[in-house]
């Protein structure tokens, strides 16, 4: 892996797991569904100006056209969606780690469900990362966790899942930028008819949550995404996706630094073995070297 692909998925995994933080500083002023729609709406025209800007163009091929539906729906509206409803009442940190098995449920699906073969240090990985999940859970629990916000984000990362085993190789062939723009702009239609029948609408107009907005407009929302695809590009998905062990320690170190949330020791360690799990699925899932 070259300087140029590591220094990226260094950026998208730090940019990616703070997006809990800014998230979690949102919901506190706005509704959730309400303020990821218009945060989709304005990344998504960005997103397309710039596509435009660099020339590129939104006559994509029927592949990357299943592939915008389809993680506009299932990543922006259904992940994310989720996720903002859930973390009304769960921890960023919590929700971070929540996320950060869709790796595992990925390699699970393509071992079970697929037929993909996998070596025993994934396996070994997965248990791992098994067990790190249920001890932080068994310790969040235990402290009164609202099980109904974790449901909430479970399912918006097995809907992330679905969306990852099911456009494998659609977003090659270039124009990724608008790719990025044109998903947000159907996760923000989604959300904004999911708002409008479920939500009431609220706002308290502050400068943390302005802020905030525009963070998550412009960084995880618009440059990791822009990021991730050409991370995909450049080394595949496979060792792209290696990048993901880093998560759990980005997302609570973050939601620590700026939320001032605490982390027992076993909380702890429960990230830790998520995390070697995770890079442990991830290795064992790279080409053999020839």
């Amino acid at each position: 892996m070259d300087t140029g692909a590591l220094a990226m998925g260094l950026a998208f995994a730090f940019m990616w797991s703070s997006a809990f933080t800014s998230a979690r500083i949102i919901l506190v002023d706005a509704s959730p569904l309400y303020s990821l729609a218009a945060r989709f709406l304005l990344s998504g025209l960005i997103g397309v100006a710039i596509a435009r800007a660099m020339g590129q163009s939104w006559r994509l091929t029927p592949r990357q056209w299943y592939a915008t539906i389809l993680f506009g729906i299932c990543q922006n509206a259904l992940y994310l969606g989720l996720n903002f409803i859930g973390m009304q009442t769960v921890e960023a940190s919590l929700a971070a780690i929540i996320a950060s098995t869709m790796p595992l449920l990925v390699a699970l699906a393509s071992w079970l469900l697929l037929g993909e073969r996998l070596r025993p240090l994934g396996i070994a990985g997965l248990m791992a990362g098994i067990a790190g999940v249920a001890l932080i859970m068994g310790t969040r629990i235990s402290a009164g966790v609202d099980l109904q916000g974790v449901i909430f984000c479970g399912i918006g990362v097995l809907a992330l899942t679905f969306a990852t085993l099911a456009v494998r190789g659609a977003t090659s062939g270039g124009n990724f930028m608008m790719i990025v723009g044109l998903q947000m702009l159907i996760g923000a239609a989604v959300l904004f008819a999911a708002a409008f029948a479920f939500e009431t609408f609220r706002l308290t107009p502050t400068w943390p949550l302005a802020a905030a907005f525009v963070y998550t407009t412009l960084v995880p929302g618009l440059t990791a995404t822009f990021v991730w695809f050409l991370l995909l590009n450049r080394i595949g998905a496979t060792r792209a996706a290696t990048f993901h062990f880093l998560n759990p320690v980005f997302g609570v170190a973050v939601a620590a630094v700026v939320l001032g949330e605490t982390l027992g020791p076993l909380d702890v360690t429960g990230v830790l073995i998520v995390t070697a799990g995770i890079l442990a699925v991830q290795m064992a899932r790279q080409p053999a070297p020839r």
